[in-house]
């Protein structure tokens, strides 16, 4: 189970930089002016604009043009520069870090790792250092540098016009339009496959499944992410095409509409159609998950048996329950000793039945609920739906750290020769510890009202043996608990682990250990091992001699809380519904300037190109193991070893460079494409982990900013596009 949810930041970090409270700008009373500035001057703008009739004058149109054309040369430049490692490094000392760091005090501290500021630069980078400098260079070539500059300014000019200009009436009036039109294409077949999917693939599931709510909630996310991509790549790419070959588009210009309150009406409306769609398959996956899920158990006084516990333990009437969806579950009952008497001490501890003590062992991770009733001289067992498999676990995460055998300090564990690096490993039976420490731990957050046994910490150890052992009874460890501020440590308990089992323990409020002169010492978890700042180390050691655990950051976390299952199941679809308009948007984008096919065939490159985005991220940056791209088919030409080094000569010093290159251009591209699997939640919500807050703003805020632009490329090209031809 690893779910990478540790780098989520919280969103006012991850927007404006970590930090950003320390620069005025953010502070309340800078808040408030930088609202009244940006109001007041788009106000004045959009008024401006609004009241102007007839086309830009010259003049203004050609001062505009040639103050852009000079401001897209200087980030063509700034561009340029930051495509080596030399000129990037020349152009951070010398001009880009003493401007970064006299806007500290404004912005804060860090505020260039702000997501905020990144964007900016990309798309200032992208709209004047390519697209405006591209369009600049091609009318002054054409018509002449004056012609040509007042050219390119009075289009700019224009389009700001327009966007001043947009009537929220003519662009609900057009995505209606767009809504009948996708109605009428019968869009509802994409809601009649999913149905019948659901159907047939409720006869081929398996029930004895040993993680059935992964399995219920993988298939119904991947079939509606599947069908959703498909509605929105169909509908969005091959709609606008279609009108403009039928010239049912023309009847539509002739009015007084705008071009981009067509691009935005087209959206608005498959959006509508789409939320719509989605609603539907998204209640329709909730109940047929849940109904998939309900089972209940047969049990009854024949299948079990008292057994007698040494001492005055009383006794404990076992047994399992009958069979269903291919398992059962062993229940044990603590009836307590009075008489000495099995059988008569069972009949009156019969008497009471509710107030007997039970535990339900846990199958396919899931439990029930026992309700025990007498009935006359008979006693009725029920087992409740089951429970824990539907959950929004919200977890805790410290950050790992290790020793080694020596006790000395690592940033990693041994290297067991697995080819998986994610997780490093312990060795058994020495000092070397794995230890995760804990921020701003709070006594208030676990109130022993709603944490009575203690704070609950679940792990999930991979286990290596380098002898078979007893491969039943798991590897023996031990917890302790660390007070990083005194340096205090205790040892909490030993426990088992097995390889990949969720394992839950337990960390008392108030518990009592042994001390070194042999006195019982007692413990207070936030008096004396919760630092003042909140901070608390949890180290896991292994304790049988050649076996090792391995761990990575995510496999153990405090689990604070759980969130609800139907709102978590909610915002996992909220991924899909922002993956479609981000979709939508780049179908409608390519549709305006290409035929249908192409533009359904550049919306699927890009949303390819958007899933493995991390990877051109690793390839651009050069992180890929056996180099770039040249020299990996070079290797595989001649069945190198990915981590030899080549030869060196000419061929290498030119196989180098071409990969220089193409770094230069994947470093780029990664800059602008979309990260469909940013807003995937489906392991989330199958895992059982909570879709926080955060995470669902930063995914949110995310793809609004590719949206943004995307439509205005969608107008712009509309803008030039001829509909008469």
């Amino acid at each position: 189970m690893v779910i990478e949810n540790l780098q989520i930041a919280p969103l006012g970090d991850w927007l404006l930089g970590t930090g950003w409270q320390g620069g005025w700008l953010w502070s309340r009373w800078g808040v408030a002016v930088l609202l009244a500035v940006v109001l007041g001057l788009g106000f004045l703008a959009v008024a401006a604009l609004r009241r102007r009739s007839g086309r830009p004058g010259p003049v203004l149109s050609t001062w505009t043009g040639a103050i852009l054309g000079l401001f897209s040369l200087v980030v063509l430049a700034a561009l340029v520069m930051c495509s080596t490692n030399v000129t990037r490094s020349l152009m951070h000392d010398y001009v880009a870090g003493p401007a970064f760091t006299r806007l500290v005090p404004v912005l804060g501290t860090n505020w260039t790792d702000g997501s905020l500021y990144t964007w900016l630069g990309v798309i200032v980078g992208l709209f004047f250092g390519v697209i405006y400098f591209c369009c600049w260079l091609a009318a002054t070539l054409l018509s002449g540098p004056a012609l040509g500059t007042m050219q390119c300014g009075r289009a700019v000019l224009e389009i700001f016009t327009d966007i001043a200009r947009i009537s929220p009436r003519r662009v609900f009036a057009l995505a209606w339009l767009a809504a009948r039109e996708s109605i009428r294409r019968r869009v509802v077949v994409v809601f009649v496959v999913f149905v019948l999917v659901i159907l047939f693939a409720a006869l081929f599931m398996k029930k004895d499944s040993l993680h059935p709510a992964q399995l219920y909630i993988t298939i119904v996310m991947n079939c509606t992410i599947f069908l959703t991509m498909l509605f929105a790549l169909v509908l969005s790419a091959l709609s606008l095409p279609a009108d403009i070959r039928d010239r049912t588009l023309h009847t539509v210009v002739t009015k007084p509409v705008r071009k981009i309150e067509i691009v935005l009406g087209r959206v608005l409306g498959f959006t509508v159609v789409g939320t719509l769609l989605l609603a539907g398959i998204g209640a329709i996956s909730y109940g047929f998950t849940v109904r998939s899920l309900r089972h209940s158990h047969v049990l009854t006084r024949d299948m079990l048996h008292l057994e007698t516990l040494p001492g005055n333990g009383g006794y404990l009437w076992t047994g399992s329950t009958g069979e269903a969806h291919g398992h059962s579950h062993h229940v044990t009952i603590k009836v307590p000793k009075v008489t000495g008497d099995a059988k008569a001490d069972l009949d009156a501890a019969l008497v009471h039945p509710e107030e007997l003590k039970y535990t339900v062992d846990a199958e396919r991770d899931h439990s029930h609920e026992l309700a025990i009733e007498r009935k006359g001289d008979d006693v009725v067992f029920s087992l409740g739906p089951p429970q824990g498999e539907l959950q929004a676990r919200v977890p805790i995460y410290g950050k790992l750290s290790f020793t080694d055998k020596t006790g000395a300090p690592k940033d990693r564990g041994i290297n067991v020769g697995d080819e998986w690096s994610y997780r490093s490993f312990i060795q058994g039976r020495s000092d070397a510890r794995a230890t995760w420490t804990f921020d701003g731990l709070r006594a208030e957050q676990f109130p022993e009202a709603q944490f009575p046994n203690g704070i609950p910490v679940e792990m999930t150890i991979e286990v290596f043996r380098t002898h078979k052992g007893n491969m039943e009874k798991g590897v023996p460890g031990t917890i302790w608990l660390g007070n990083p501020a005194t340096g205090k440590r205790v040892l909490l308990y030993n426990f088992s682990a097995k390889k990949f089992a969720t394992d839950t323990q337990m960390i008392p409020l108030h518990f009592s250990r042994p001390g070194r002169d042999g006195r019982i010492e007692q413990f207070d978890l936030f008096r004396d091992l919760v630092s003042d700042d909140g901070r608390l180390e949890i180290s896991l050691q292994c304790l049988e001699y050649g076996q090792s655990y391995g761990m990575a950051q995510p496999d153990l976390y405090i689990r604070a809380a759980d969130g609800s299952f139907e709102w978590n199941f909610v915002k996992a679809y909220a991924g899909i519904w922002l993956q479609m308009v981000l979709v939508l948007s780049l179908g409608v984008m390519f549709s305006t300037f290409v035929s249908g096919p192409v533009a359904l065939l550049t919306t699927i490159f890009a949303v390819i190109a958007g899933l493995f985005s991390s990877y051109i991220v690793d390839l651009g940056g050069g992180n890929m193991i056996g180099g770039g791209p040249f020299e990996a088919a070079q290797r595989i030409m001649t069945q190198d070893n990915m981590i030899s080094q080549m030869e060196p000569g000419f061929k290498t010093s030119t196989i180098k460079a071409m990969d220089e290159a193409t770094a230069v251009v994947m470093r780029y591209l990664s800059a602008v494409l979309p990260e469909f699997n940013e807003s995937s939640f489906g392991r989330h919500l199958a895992y059982g982990f909570d879709v926080g807050a955060d995470l669902l703003g930063r995914c949110a805020l995310r793809e609004l900013c590719y949206v943004l632009p995307v439509l205005l490329l969608g107008f712009l090209c509309l803008k030039q596009k001829e509909m008469a031809q």
